[in-house]
């Protein structure tokens, strides 16, 4: 794989898919559909999807690309494949409150090693770049030119008061009662793969998941924070979250920066 052409062409992607999100979401009403599962999907996740999939369909013609907005793609199995999440975070979306996220990623043998994250209403950019480290990029995120980039990292965290991040639309006692065996300082709310992010860039420590996700809501986030340090395990037994796997439905997990003191499930 060329890295270097991979990150520039899911950074672009990531822009465009961004540019149409936000000109969908600054419309007075959007039209709001329910999936086979129930979740929803909007205008906004479908148009993304095409400007992202189509985009690597062009550029990358033999790697094996899934995507949640397309269900036939779902049967495909392999261990390297190109990810897609066009709008993670659906809900806030649809609630205008701001924490979604456009998310392309590479796994290669099982693992996320290369991701883009970006939060087109947060002004926020996530990605690794061709060496596999981590960046957030600033500025005014040209489609071809890569504006200033700040290296991330993990924490090194305080076990006496940790930072805990957890989700805004899925929180249940369960998490609650996960997050109760940790000493915690603080805790934030984050929807969408922002979770990741935020324990990429040091302002959080751990983010345990006890609920429902599929590899599309992880890769990119996952990628991002192993450029910077950190790691996603499986809440059951604490082995590596890996990807490739059948209906790409993941287990629970927790994100970390190696410093906590990890608690049993």
């Amino acid at each position: 794989m060329d890295y270097e052409k991979l990150t520039r062409v899911m950074r672009r992607l990531s822009l465009e898919a961004g540019d149409k999100i936000m000109e969908i979401y600054g419309r007075d009403d959007f039209d709001v559909k329910s999936k086979s599962d129930d979740s929803p999907v909007t205008a906004a996740d479908e148009a993304a999807d095409k400007i992202i999939s189509d985009g690597l369909r062009a550029e990358f013609p033999d790697m094996l690309l899934i995507t949640e907005e397309q269900a036939d793609t779902h049967s495909a199995t392999g261990d390297t494949f190109l990810i897609v999440d066009p709008l993670d975070g659906t809900k806030e979306f649809i609630h205008r409150r701001g924490d979604f996220t456009v998310n392309i990623a590479l796994v290669e043998g099982g693992v996320p090693t290369r991701g883009v994250v970006y939060a087109p209403a947060k002004g926020r950019m996530f990605f690794t770049g061709a060496d596999g480290q981590s960046v957030e990029e600033t500025g005014d995120f040209d489609k071809d030119t890569v504006g200033p980039m700040k290296v991330i990292s993990v924490s090194n965290p305080d076990n006496s008061g940790l930072m805990v991040v957890a989700s805004k639309s899925h929180r249940d006692q369960a998490t609650d009662d996960y997050i109760g065996k940790y000493n915690v300082k603080d805790m934030k709310s984050a929807g969408s793969s922002l979770k990741f992010c935020l324990i990429a860039t040091g302002e959080a420590d751990i983010y345990p998941r006890v609920g429902r996700t599929m590899e599309w809501d992880t890769a990119a986030g996952h990628a991002v924070l192993k450029g910077a340090g950190g790691d996603v395990i499986r809440f059951d037994d604490h082995s590596p979250l890996t990807y490739g796997k059948a209906d790409y439905a993941n287990p629970f997990f927790i994100a970390y920066a190696p410093g906590v003191d990890l608690k049993k499930a």
